[in-house]
């Protein structure tokens, strides 16, 4: 069995597609919550004051903290695969 020779700054090797959906997860989570404030009625204390407020709530409480994780997670791959070039 020959031994597979893994580089790490592979063209494939999913950095790419991890910084796409992080923002794009990220993004759709901040336009929620823009509209939720400008739009959709806003929101008090006891939570959004429409039934579409509640869901643009929902979807920006989820989005955001998925987004920016998985966004962080493709940067610091980004920034390993880079210093892993220069290093060579």
């Amino acid at each position: 069995m020959p031994a597979s020779n893994a580089n790490p700054t592979q063209a494939n090797d999913g950095t790419r597609q991890l910084l796409q959906w992080g923002a794009s997860i990220l993004g759709a989570g901040l336009l929620s919550g823009l509209l939720l404030l400008t739009v959709l009625g806003g929101f008090s204390p006891t939570g959004a004051s429409t039934n579409a407020g509640w869901f643009a709530l929902i979807v920006a409480l989820m989005c955001i903290p998925f987004g920016g994780l998985l966004l962080a997670l493709g940067v610091a791959k980004w920034l390993r695969n880079r210093y892993l070039a220069r290093s060579r």
